[in-house]
């Protein structure tokens, strides 16, 4: 046997055995992914308790923000509502103390308009206190074909869905890394997903949520080496 026809063996021997290892590494990975699985069922992980921290919704007129806010207020939070409809935010507020919870906040705030969102969370801070958890969930969709929509409706989607979100994280961000203290939510969409007819723009911004908040996590894991409890 020449030394060539050896290499070969040898190249292919190797090739065998890094399969092979794949193999084995793979098989440990599932079997401790289902040991894992199966002791979050026998011992499910310790409820965070959100007693006393101070959570802001936006988009809490109505909708998923409004039970977000009557959720968090039940669960001993103190909630500040945002939303463009001041009638609505009221509302919500309203709602929540009539359950006996008094421990909540109400603000008009349009989230796309990047002044107003500063003005007012200088307001909140103020009368309030600091923000610990943030959850972006004001959103807007308009149905509609791409050449159907306005300029106006392209920019509206985009100012709410994906816009009013790098506001408000550099208006509560800040504090929270400060503290090393916080939570950041971002609600999203399934349409983030895929693309699909009459969601050109609303998939877009609701796909690009996720990329930021992905790309948000690793700059506080890079700053704080590794340390960030936001």
């Amino acid at each position: 046997m020449d030394s060539e026809s050896s290499q070969i063996i040898r190249v292919k021997s190797n090739n065998i055995l890094f399969l092979l290892a794949e193999i084995l590494l793979l098989v440990l990975k599932i079997v401790y992914y289902i040991c894992e699985d199966v002791y979050r069922l026998i011992v499910p992980p310790k409820k965070k308790n959100v007693a006393g921290e101070i959570v802001l919704v936006t988009g809490a007129g109505h909708g998923i923000g409004k039970e977000l806010a009557i959720g968090y207020a039940l669960l001993g939070a103190t909630v500040v509502c945002w939303d463009k409809n001041e009638e609505n935010t009221n509302q919500t507020m309203d709602d929540i103390k009539k359950m006996g919870l008094d421990s909540v906040h109400a603000y008009r705030c349009n989230v796309a308009d990047r002044e107003e969102v500063f003005r007012v969370a200088e307001k909140v801070k103020k009368e309030v206190g600091d923000v610990t958890i943030l959850i972006n969930n004001a959103g807007v969709g308009i149905a509609k074909l791409l050449l159907n929509q306005s300029f106006d409706d392209i920019e509206r989607v985009i100012d709410v869905n994906l816009k009013a979100h790098y506001w408000t994280l550099r208006a509560f961000l800040p504090n929270m890394i400060e503290k090393n203290h916080g939570h950041v939510v971002a609600i999203s969409s399934i349409a983030g997903l895929f693309g699909s007819s009459y969601g050109t723009v609303y998939c877009a911004t609701k796909s690009s949520i996720k990329t930021m908040m992905e790309a948000v996590s690793e700059e506080l894991r890079a700053l704080s080496n590794g340390k960030s409890s936001v």
